[in-house]
């Protein structure tokens, strides 16, 4: 009879779940920890949200009135490890760490996005880099998505030694796919795809200025997902006459059809972690360009034949790069089979060691 596992129970948690990236990651491996036995516990303020549909069956599910209150679900449920899910999490991982001191489980955090972002100025950079150097006081270890990523990261939270690199579980497609589009939009022909929030970290303004000077007039732009710029996004196409050509149809619950059918998939960020849309294009043979938002992006394009990558304020070259993969007569990337299949055992065999040396630590 095989041992049980040591890291038994798992505690994760989130904010929301309005439909972010690091949240469906963070479902992704629920689902792959469940199947393999484990019992997994999700601390969330807010069930509510695109992403309810995606909850795995058998996970359990607590609802404090802030996830400050985590510490306190922590003592109550006594889970093996805590599962942080990404950097906007990390502050919450730093508080429990503090209530708890050494009664607090191991906790491992993923390193979701880049340690130097593009939207800070010199002292919001100085205050990031200055924080991003106490994680290794109140982590145990980080998991970086990419080997540029992880050593970026290693050095920015001074864990070299206690970092990892476990890429992001691939995407699933939904059985029906054509029913997984926001209220039954139907696809333009020939269009670009931007898949992600409308928050401003995106900068969908970029790509949506770039139509006009594109050479093919009739091509359409789609951008999937929701959030807090749609009125915004909305008010810059009505003002450049673009409404018939561009369309904010909302969150898709599985975004692999349109990604398919899609001429090319434009990202436009200020700043990323490793952009799980670019991987998820490429394994169904769409083309990409993306601005240079994160290390990780030059590792995903690593073939001319594959995208493009652009500086973030160059906006004359993403329409080059753009007219490019609009060309009929360009070839379309053979599919590239993304990584992360086993993502989920990865993680548990990092739990499980974590717990066999926690009295150690």
């Amino acid at each position: 009879m095989s041992e049980p596992p040591i890291a038994q129970h798992i505690l994760t948690y989130a904010e929301d779940l309005r439909g972010g990236g690091v949240e469906r990651a963070q479902l992704r491996l629920a689902r792959g920890w469940l199947a393999a036995g484990r019992r997994v516990t999700l601390a969330i303020e807010n069930i509510d949200g695109p992403l309810a549909a995606e909850l795995p069956d058998g996970l359990e599910i607590v609802a404090p009135s802030r996830l400050l209150a985590l510490p306190t679900v922590v003592r109550r449920l006594a889970p093996d490890v805590i599962f942080c899910p990404g950097n906007f999490y990390t502050g919450v991982a730093a508080w429990t760490r503090l209530r708890l001191g050494q009664a607090s489980p191991p906790i491992v955090a993923k390193m979701s996005n880049a340690p130097a972002r593009a939207d800070h100025g010199r002292l919001m950079h100085a205050a990031h880099q200055f924080w991003l150097a106490r994680h290794g006081s109140f982590l145990d270890h980080l998991v970086a998505m990419t080997p540029a990523t992880a050593d970026e990261a290693a050095r920015a939270t001074r864990m070299v030694g206690r970092t990892s690199v476990i890429p992001n579980p691939p995407a699933t497609p939904i059985t029906d796919g054509s029913a997984a589009l926001p209220g039954g939009f139907a696809m333009p022909d020939r269009f670009i795809l931007g898949v992600g929030r409308l928050e401003p970290q995106k900068r969908w303004d970029r790509l949506i200025a770039a139509v006009p000077a594109l050479a093919d007039r009739t091509v359409a732009l789609v951008i999937l997902g929701e959030g807090t710029e749609r009125d915004a996004i909305e008010a810059q196409v009505r003002a450049l006459g673009l409404s018939g050509r561009i369309h904010l149809p909302g969150h898709a619950a599985d975004p692999l059809p349109a990604m398919r059918g899609a001429t090319v998939l434009a990202l436009t960020s200020d700043f990323e972690g490793v952009p799980g849309v670019l991987r998820e294009a490429l394994s169904v043979g769409t083309p990409v360009v993306s601005t240079n938002s994160s290390m990780a992006v030059q590792e995903i394009i690593d073939r001319a034949d594959r995208g493009t990558m652009v500086d973030r304020e160059d906006a004359a070259g993403l329409v080059v790069a753009l007219n490019a993969w609009l060309d009929p007569g360009i070839m379309r990337p053979a599919p590239v089979p993304p990584p992360g299949a086993d993502s989920a055992e990865r993680y548990l065999a990092l739990f499980d060691r974590l717990v066999t040396d926690a009295p150690t630590r």
